[in-house]
């Protein structure tokens, strides 16, 4: 069985802006869809300078953020998903945020690792 995809149905982006507890994209094909910027934590706990630095995907198919290792589809925003990242996922990227550390899966695992040998050396 094949599939076919119809560049047509793929729903694009054109820009992205914030209120205070909100996050607006707007579409290509004329709508808006606004979501509660609870539903992206690593948004709502940004700054506005780390928010408003982001960088559009692959012609308007998502959003990239480089401060806070984000990305979001335009596809998630048009079916109303929330973040899926999970709580402990979350923590430990907002430990790493609030202590000044680097925010990206390598940099955190690197940490990690570091602190992992640390302890290993004390005992």
């Amino acid at each position: 069985m094949s599939i076919s995809i119809d560049k047509r149905d793929e729903v694009l982006a054109t820009n992205l802006h914030f209120a205070d507890d909100s996050l607006t994209v707007d579409l290509a094909d004329g709508r808006t869809i606004t979501v509660p910027l609870s539903w992206y934590p690593r948004l709502e706990h940004a700054t506005k300078h780390e928010r408003e630095n982001w960088e559009m995907l692959l012609d308007g198919e998502g959003f990239h953020w480089p401060d806070l290792d984000e990305d979001l589809s335009v596809d998630g925003f048009v079916k109303g998903r929330p973040s899926g990242e999970s709580k402990r996922s979350f923590e430990r990227w907002l430990k790493a945020k609030n202590e000044g550390r680097g925010l990206t899966i390598p940099e955190l695992d690197a940490y990690d690792e570091a602190q992992s040998q640390r302890l290993a050396q004390v005992e």
